[in-house]
């Protein structure tokens, strides 16, 4: 029945120590193999999310940033990007600045902080990639950001995302990553746009798709796949919108839904045809 399955990294295909059982990878593998497209739908920049691709087997273009950018594991190509405005990026540095909350951008799959402060070094080495410090962030801004990362506590975070809901509107799509990640892109940029676009390069139908996450950020996903599947572990607010809720990403959520509904489509069918909501 599905022909495509889009996956979240952070709280979803990654357990809370950032692995991914060897189980869950044989049952992507497996799905692949019988001829169903796997792909990663992550916040995370590119190259971070080419290297868990690479070790689970994954060679279909990856939607990243949250939704920004797709671009395939084996080509140099972009296949999809749109970025956060030069005047829009420029004022979320300054507002950073002002306020001193860490914020670190990305330009050109470089990850940027204007200091090698405590939150850059340890976010860069959580999902392995390298960082490059420039202290003119300003400058920078003048070619715009395909996303922009605020790190701090919820109790910082939270009344933020409202101002910037307010001031920006929909001029930019602002959404909760983790608690103490929120996270700014183009408009156009989110997960559920990202992955119509790509399963219509692929001439793949929306009711053939099936959408996984667990935060605020992935509820795009949720909604634009034809099944969403929420993590045991997600958010209520992703919960509410899931048709089905699988176990969570320590217990091999993701391995339990591709096996669900995957690798034993008439039990999956039987559960959809149960539990699936009326898509619109």
């Amino acid at each position: 029945m599905y022909k495509m399955i889009a996956i979240d990294l952070d709280g979803t295909l990654l357990t809370d120590e950032l692995t991914i059982s060897p189980n869950t990878i044989t049952a992507i593998q497996q799905a692949i193999e019988m001829g169903t497209v796997v792909t990663i739908a992550t916040g995370r920049m590119f190259s971070s999310a080419k290297l868990i691709a690479q070790q689970v087997g994954i060679d279909a273009p990856l939607i990243t940033y949250q939704g920004a950018m797709i671009k395939s594991v084996g080509a140099a190509d972009v296949l999809y990007e749109r970025a956060v405005s030069s005047s829009i990026s420029q004022k979320l540095v300054e507002l950073a600045f002002e306020r001193d909350i860490h914020l670190q951008v990305y330009q050109d799959d470089i990850l940027y902080g204007a200091a090698e402060t405590d939150k850059l070094v340890a976010y860069a080495e959580a999902v392995q990639v390298p960082y490059a410090v420039e202290p003119d962030l300003i400058g920078l801004a003048q070619n715009g950001f395909t996303k922009l990362l605020f790190i701090d506590e919820p109790h910082v975070l939270d009344p933020l995302q409202q101002e910037l809901e307010a001031l920006f509107g929909e001029s930019a799509y602002i959404a909760k990553s983790k608690k103490n990640y929120l996270e700014v892109t183009h408009p156009e940029a989110n997960k559920g746009s990202a992955l119509l676009f790509l399963a219509n390069a692929l001439g793949i139908d929306r009711s053939e798709i099936i959408g996984i996450g667990d935060n605020h950020n992935d509820s795009e996903l949720l909604k634009q796949a034809g099944f969403g599947i929420a993590m045991g572990n997600a958010v209520q607010a992703v919960k509410d919108i899931a048709d089905y809720t699988s176990l969570s990403n320590n217990d091999e959520g993701v391995r339990h839904a591709i096996d669900k509904f995957i690798l034993e489509p008439q039990e999956g069918s039987e559960e959809h045809a149960q539990s699936g909501r009326k898509k619109l």
